[in-house]
């Protein structure tokens, strides 16, 4: 039965729906079963001692970690305290890498540094439980004084066997002209009838499309007995008129709390270019309407972007204020690998408004620039304030936060900041605090490192940092001036970079890598 909210049907966008549901029922980016944690790094497990608080801010306040800073600008106020709100989110490195394979730059403005590093699958110690562990390393660069330090963190491993919680998942496609790219509607078609066929009995999904208005055009159905309606549904799908966002939102949310299942993750997935341009268009207003749905049921939006157009800002900030992710999908590879290799297994959260706070010890370090997460800044007050929306994070997670750090040099080096050499020192304290998705109780996890673990070189250091280090760098040059020299110190011409990515390729045997490589040599060709 259908119910008009106000437009209908959708186009390329399909392919997106299907690709949603497998990263949706598994999480996004660096997923892994990786059992390494770095040397450097240690944890504080929950059950044992209090973790350690996170260090007070030092002086100078945290006003620049409020709003959307440039990260690559150093403090001068040596305020040494980072905090942040965690986001798995990969859009912004699939629609560069889109981008470039049409022999066009990225808008700077659409790339997001944090977005290329969580891209990658990392092997960081993963928990036995729900929660997190938190690794911590880094190296130096070649540029004096100068080291790369990252934080990463990880969720337990997705349960295998399908062993999860049931999904109630609405999707809600946007049908409007600007999805009717040739091809796109039969190969999203196929993506959705796969997807509905591999999802179990027991889960649930409802269909709502967008044009100029908004449609549901299949309520909340659960799959057990009815595959076949689920399917007709998906057959009658077609493109239609302009893009109201707006309505298209406000109607998915509706149906999703009118099929509401208790014990169950009830997720509204948005599939469009996000091209607005009828009805409301601003993310914030737009969430407004729909906000009392969103917190009093705890349902969150999954974004997945398509189109070689794509309104990249509008679709992330949707997913950051839905407490959601975002994804984006450029075609049939990326549905087979979802669909193919990296089915998920898990939908349920295991974390939600999720916070990190990273101290550095103000006896060995000068300064430090956050690369990226310039609007996911949360003021360092805020960090246990459970009031202050975080990131949600689900089993199967990593994140990986990438920190550009100078030491003190060893004749400013205070009593207690190190040995005579200059060389010893603690140098950062990462927490991570979060709240059980269920009771809400908070939790925390506590990590760090000293000066004397830093490796000689980000590009002798492990797959992991020198992988991370690799696509920071590229992402910074891209939003960089000139496109070729990027702002974090160290950094190498966008040719060489290249060259270590191919290099680092070569010895992972990674295809992921080998296809940043490859983005990496298409820049330095266009810039």
């Amino acid at each position: 039965m259908r119910k008009r909210h106000g437009t209908r049907r959708p186009a390329g966008a399909l392919l997106a729906f299907a690709v949603a549901s497998g990263l949706l029922l598994a999480g996004c980016s660096g997923t892994s079963d990786g059992s390494r944690a770095s040397d450097g790094a240690y944890g504080h497990k929950r059950g044992g001692p209090a973790p350690l608080p996170a260090p007070d801010r030092g002086p100078g306040g945290d006003e620049r970690y409020e709003g959307e800073g440039d990260s690559r600008e150093a403090d001068p106020e040596r305020d040494l305290v980072s905090t942040f709100a965690l986001d798995v989110d990969t859009a912004s490195y699939g629609y560069a890498r889109r981008t470039l394979a049409e022999g066009r730059l990225p808008d700077p403005a659409t790339v997001r540094p944090e977005e290329f590093v969580n891209s990658f699958r990392q092997e960081y110690e993963r928990p036995g439980g729900d929660g997190f562990t938190v690794t911590v390393d880094g190296a130096r660069t070649d540029e004096d004084g100068w080291s790369l330090v990252r934080v990463g963190l990880a969720t337990r491993s997705a349960a295998p066997g399908g062993e999860r919680p049931p999904a109630a998942l609405t999707f809600v496609v946007d049908t409007s002209g600007s999805m009717a790219e040739p091809g796109r509607l039969d190969l999203a078609r196929k993506s959705l009838a796969a997807m509905t066929d591999r999802l179990r009995d027991d889960d649930s999904v409802a269909l709502v499309t967008f044009s100029d208005e908004a449609e549901t055009v299949l309520p909340m159905t659960r799959l057990g007995g009815n595959r076949d309606e689920v399917h007709d549904a998906v057959d009658r799908l077609e493109p239609d008129r302009s893009t109201n966002l707006g309505a298209g939102v406000e109607a998915g949310y509706e149906t999703a709390v009118e099929g509401l299942r208790e014990g169950a993750t009830n997720r509204v997935v948005l599939v469009s270019d996000a091209l607005a341009n009828t009805g409301e268009t601003d993310a914030d207003a737009i969430l407004e309407r729909i906000s009392r749905s969103r917190r009093a049921h705890g349902i969150t939006l999954f974004g997945v972007g398509v189109g070689s157009d794509y309104g990249d800002a509008l679709m992330e900030r949707l997913a950051d204020r839905g407490d959601g992710h975002t994804v984006y999908v450029s075609g049939e590879e990326d549905a087979r690998e979802v669909f193919g290799e990296r089915l998920p297994r898990a939908v349920e959260l295991t974390a939600r408004d999720a916070k990190a706070q990273v101290a550095f010890d103000p006896a060995t370090v000068a300064e430090f620039r956050l690369v990226g997460y310039d609007n996911r800044r949360v003021a360092d007050d805020d960090f246990r304030d459970d009031r202050v929306d975080g990131g949600e994070v689900g089993p199967g997670h990593t994140v990986t936060a990438l920190y550009a750090v100078r030491t003190l040099p060893r004749s400013r080096l205070r009593p207690g900041g190190g040995t005579p050499s200059g060389i010893g020192g603690h140098l950062v304290t990462a927490t991570v605090r979060w709240l059980d998705p269920d009771t809400r109780a908070p939790h925390e996890e506590t990590g760090g490192m000293e000066t004397d673990d830093l490796g000689d070189s980000v590009w002798t250091a492990d797959r992991g940092l020198a992988l991370t280090a690799t696509a920071a760098y590229f992402a910074d040059a891209l939003r960089s001036s000139g496109h070729r020299h990027s702002a974090l110190p160290g950094a190498p011409e966008l040719g060489e970079l290249s060259e270590r990515a191919a290099e680092l390729a070569e010895w992972t045997e990674d295809e992921d890598v080998r296809d940043l490589a490859e983005a990496i040599r298409t820049a330095d060709r266009l810039s």
